[in-house]
């Protein structure tokens, strides 16, 4: 059990071990990668008993290096974009990397999906990952230490964020996981559910940046509160949509409030899967994978395209720092960043 919980997974240029640790905890299996601590696979039982591997992922390190779709990777500094690609913090001007047009997204070139993290912890069910974000690192101000906590639960996974500074930052951090209820390698998830908790969301301008306004989803194809098949309405005539190639929206969480709240719940006919989203933060991303054209291929060959997959990505709203009326991704010197997401799967 030991030497197949933690195994080498590839080799970085300057000679960096990356290695793959895996998770067990009754029918549910994880496999994490310390390179960009990144979700490689999640096995959980569908409706028949039988195990479905419901994300996207890949067999080579290579792979994971050479793709540019995040695929299920922590993000940071900054999850999501930041406009104009640079910020004001107490009278600074921060130029960031324009890595995404003239905007900034995910943390930039080098941002934490790059970076191999150390195994601080590690137990049948527990894996707990760390980095040390220097000081200019990508732009942003100060020293960080970051610690996540994956733990795999009976009911599904737990991801635990902390975060500390030695100068006020930014800090906003994700994951970036693609999910396929069917099975990762069973094809387009656009027959399968998707139902979000919101009522309200972050319209953006072209380039994905919002425009400070909390627009309600009523009488919209942004309305997801009922549930329905993603495919439904991601390609109407709808200028949100058309603008994005489809769903990549942050949708403001009802009740937001700190505490662990349900913000998404998706499944699938075809496994009976059901995947529930919990979360602390004020809003969630959900992205139904309009862009995954030209990814490598995937686990066993798996070849991943357009909408094979859907991100819901736990976040501060986009832009934050351009946006007074937004939650504030502030975290001052010395104080501590904190957040949790679950995914909770049944199969019904």
């Amino acid at each position: 059990m030991e030497q197949q919980a933690r195994v080498p997974f590839g080799t970085m240029p300057d000679g960096r071990l990356v290695e793959a640790v895996t998770l067990e905890k009754g029918q549910l299996s994880c496999r994490i990668l310390t390179y960009g601590g990144a979700v490689q696979s999640l096995v959980v039982p569908g409706r028949d008993g039988n195990p479905v591997d419901v994300v996207l992922g890949f067999d080579a390190l290579e792979d994971y290096r050479k793709q540019d779709k995040y695929i299920g990777a922590l993000i940071g500094r900054y999850g999501n974009r930041i406009g104009g690609a640079s910020f004001s913090l107490n009278g600074t001007e921060y130029p960031l990397a324009a890595n995404d047009g003239e905007n900034h997204l995910h943390g930039g070139p080098g941002g934490f999906d790059k970076q191999v993290w150390t195994v601080e912890e590690r137990a049948e069910d527990r894996l707990t990952l760390s980095l040390q974000s220097p000081d200019g690192q990508e732009g942003y101000p100060g020293n960080l230490s970051v610690q996540v906590t994956y733990t795999l639960t009976e009911a599904g996974l737990t991801i635990g964020y902390r975060a500390k500074c030695d100068r006020d930052t930014l800090c906003n951090l994700t994951n970036h996981t693609y999910f396929n209820l069917s099975g990762h390698q069973s094809g387009p998830v656009t027959g399968q559910y998707i139902q979000l908790a919101a009522s309200r969301y972050t319209p953006t301008v072209p380039g994905s940046i919002p425009t400070g306004e909390l627009a309600p989803v009523e009488g919209t194809p942004m309305d997801l509160r009922e549930g329905l098949p993603i495919g439904q309405r991601v390609d109407e005539d709808f200028p949100q949509l058309t603008m994005a190639g489809g769903y990549d929206h942050n949708w403001c969480i009802d009740g937001s409030d700190g505490s662990l709240r349900l913000a998404a719940r998706a499944w699938s006919r075809e496994t009976g899967v059901v995947m529930e989203t919990w979360t602390t933060q004020p809003g969630v991303q959900f992205y139904s994978g309009n862009y995954l054209d030209g990814c490598p291929a995937g686990k066993g060959g798996a070849p991943y395209a357009k909408r094979w997959g859907f991100c819901l990505e736990t976040q501060h709203y986009p832009d934050s720092p351009h946006h007074p009326n937004f939650p504030s991704t502030v975290l001052p010197a010395g104080a501590e960043y904190r957040q949790t997401t679950e995914y909770r799967f049944a199969a019904e």
